[in-house]
């Protein structure tokens, strides 16, 4: 069943157009809501935010959405997505909400839902939520319409969470660290928790103004943060997006490391400290073939599931893994997180990069990635995947390939767009397979 709102993360567009209006924000919480209250208890429901200037306007109309169906609000300023989620259990609260559009730039903003347990809903739950909005929700009355309030200690209290999931014989100290906050919602509490574990810390993106979030910073644009890290000296840096549940890292020559190579890391340090359930990780489609060789030379399976970190859970808990992620830099650890988590992956990085005793470049790259090479085509109309040709084309080249390399072709959800990705072990190849692809679909088009 098509959606009209959710998407595969929440719901998220442009402010104040289309369904991200305070207007829209007040029935979200309406529907929320009502959907959630359940059972004789007062309801609760905690509500956070990244550093966007529209985080004002829609946490406000959030707030009369919920307190207007009868219940209370919690609201915690800005914080990363995962601390909601933990937020949200800890709470014992009935849902969770995070403002964010993530790593878009800040004319964006989105709603993501958590239930109690902290994890994202599901479909239905986002299906049935969805008839509420575009129904009549029935609101309180007058006595029963529900508080709110502010919570000062919410980052301290993650703070803690994340500092907790770091070993405990482990200490940072003589390790300099470049943290790249996007001045986005981590900029207080990702320095403040790499500092008291003793780490000497160069931080940057860590003054947003509202609309600066991912303008030229964070885990999409980590030019600045190997710049630095190279001026610095440092050992290492960290990059997070604007809701802080991404990461990337670069080394200290300035070089990038994506997440394929962070989750191998984590991988093999869990599976040596025996702890690595599910013997593997789970990726999506888009991981390098490189991951998926180099995890089978250790012994461990790589399972794939469709892109979105989502989809990534999902597979996670039906088939018992405990490390799962995207080359996008959203790494699932669920021993500690019911979401993916910038912070604590990362705190698990520099574990291992302490326990070493090694430079980052050593640690980190783990495989040599095959060439990969990824193009989006745009089409006016119709179905182009359907025509003949480009089936011809696609068969082509998957047997050009076949043992050596794949080709993944994906419509986007969104847009009239379709992802033509290749990697095998030669880059001309690979680049001239994307190119007959491209050509074959713009061709039928």
């Amino acid at each position: 069943m098509a959606r009209k709102y959710f998407g595969t993360d929440g719901i998220r567009g442009a402010t104040n157009a289309g369904a991200m209006t305070a207007a829209m924000a007040m029935k979200v919480g309406m529907a929320a809501g009502a959907y959630f209250l359940r059972g004789g208890h007062k309801h609760r429901v905690v509500i956070g935010k990244d550093t966007r200037l529209s985080g004002y306007m829609l946490e406000s109309a959030l707030v009369a959405g919920f307190t207007s169906v009868g219940m209370d609000v919690v609201m915690t300023g800005p914080l990363p997505t995962p601390a909601i989620a933990m937020l949200t259990q800890s709470m014992r609260a009935d849902i969770g909400v995070m403002i964010s559009a993530s790593h878009n730039p800040f004319a964006d903003n989105g709603i993501k839902l958590f239930g109690p347990d902290g994890y994202k809903l599901s479909d239905e739950a986002e299906e049935a939520i969805e008839a509420l909005i575009d129904g009549d929700v029935p609101l309180a009355p007058s006595a029963q319409i529900g508080r709110a309030k502010r919570i000062d200690d919410a980052q301290g209290r993650y703070i803690h969470f994340a500092k907790s999931t770091f070993p405990p014989n482990l200490r940072l100290d003589g390790m300099r660290v470049v943290i790249d906050c996007a001045h986005g919602a981590a900029y207080k509490v990702a320095p403040a928790a790499l500092w008291e574990l003793g780490a000497d810390i160069i931080a940057i993106g860590v003054t947003p103004d509202g609309t600066n979030i991912n303008d030229g910073v964070g885990s999409t644009a980590p030019q600045a943060l190997g710049e630095t890290v190279v001026a610095s000296g440092a050992d290492i840096g960290i990059a997070l997006d604007g809701d802080a549940d991404r990461l990337i890292v670069v080394d200290e020559r300035g070089r990038v490391v994506d997440g394929d190579q962070l989750m191998a890391t984590i991988a093999a340090a869990w599976a040596r400290a025996g702890r690595l359930a599910g013997g593997g990780l789970v990726a999506t489609v888009m991981s390098n073939l490189g991951l998926e060789r180099h995890l089978a030379t250790q012994g461990l399976d790589l399972i794939r599931t469709k892109v979105g970190d989502r989809h990534v859970l999902e597979a996670m808990r039906a088939k018992g893994y405990n490390v799962g992620g995207e080359q996008s830099g959203h790494i699932i650890l669920s021993d500690y997180a019911t979401t993916g988590d910038g912070l604590v992956a990362a705190l698990q990085i520099l574990a291992e990069v302490k326990r070493a005793g090694a430079p980052a470049s050593e640690v980190l790259h783990r495989f040599d990635p095959l060439p990969q090479l990824l193009r989006n085509v745009r089409f006016a109309g119709g179905k182009p995947l359907d025509a003949a040709p480009v089936k011809a084309s696609i068969a082509a080249a998957e047997a050009q390939l076949e043992g050596r390399g794949r080709v993944l072709i994906r419509p986007s959800g969104t847009e009239p767009v379709i992802r033509v990705m290749a990697e095998g072990e030669d880059a001309a190849e690979v680049e001239q397979v994307v190119a007959n692809i491209c050509d074959a679909i713009q061709a039928a088009a």
